[in-house]
């Protein structure tokens, strides 16, 4: 089995300031694979150990200067991936979801895939849209929020927590899912394998190699700021009484309100 990890390399939110104008700085910001993405990585990994004679990609796209940088090329790596492919380009700054969903996937489409694997969203927006769309560009069947992958054949058998329940979907592949943050726990490299990253094969690809021309953008991104901060009212109601049950109650119908 051919099986894609897809992964985003953000800003370490840690590093992320706010500017008095409420925009975020990120220039002095490290960089790290997406949380989310660490999921998506280890299920990929996990499954082909399983079945033996599969292979493993991860799959990034974003600028040069986020993708291609060494450190983070070699923590994907030493997690398991037989092969890292970058789509570096500067014209993939702050990209929203539906324009890296076409270019992954083309991507994906080059490289070859039976499985393609997301995390649930992204550390940085979380808008948790770009895997179920690349399932909508491709056509395939596309399943999110799952937490157990099954190979069966040319199937998998996915299940996912909706409410109350648990439900249980059958898939042809090739297929997409996103899986959730409770499906692993994804391991620490070993010195081993940080080690053998180095010897890992890495393709980079332009968007002119997988035929993307997102000269005309479907989503811009205008403005990223942090929420204004207000100032607490320090409103302070002791005991439990019920009139200062009813008070706390109508304060809060008035904020929810306003």
């Amino acid at each position: 089995m051919k099986l894609i990890a897809c992964c985003k390399v953000v800003h370490d939110e840690q590093d992320i300031t706010t500017r008095p104008d409420r925009t975020l700085a990120t220039d002095n910001a490290g960089l790290k694979i997406s949380l989310y993405d660490l999921n998506a990585i280890e299920t990929a990994v996990e499954i082909a150990s399983t079945l033996g004679d599969s292979t493993v990609t991860a799959l990034s796209v974003g600028t040069g200067a986020m993708v291609e940088n060494a450190k983070i090329k070699k923590d994907i790596l030493s997690r398991g991936p037989d092969a890292l492919t970058l789509v570096a380009d500067d014209a993939c700054h702050a990209l929203y979801s539906t324009d890296t969903a076409n270019i992954i996937a083309q991507a994906a489409q080059k490289v070859g895939f039976d499985l393609l694997v997301f995390g649930e969203g992204s550390g940085d927006l979380y808008a948790q849209q770009t895997g179920l769309a690349v399932g909508e560009y491709l056509g395939l069947p596309c399943v999110n929020a799952v937490n157990k992958i099954t190979v069966e054949g040319n199937k998998i058998i996915v299940e996912r927590d909706l409410e109350n329940i648990t439900e249980e979907l059958e898939l042809t592949l090739p297929a997409v899912v996103c899986v959730t943050s409770s499906i692993n726990t994804p391991k620490l490299p070993s010195m081993k394998a940080i080690l053998a990253a180095n010897k890992k094969p890495v393709e980079k690809l332009g968007l002119g190699d997988i035929g993307v021309d997102i000269s005309a953008l479907t989503v811009v991104q205008t403005q990223v700021c942090a929420p204004e901060q207000s100032e607490r009212l320090g409103i302070i109601l002791e005991g439990d009484s019920d009139e200062n049950i009813a008070t706390f109650a109508e304060y809060l119908r008035q904020a929810v309100n306003q």
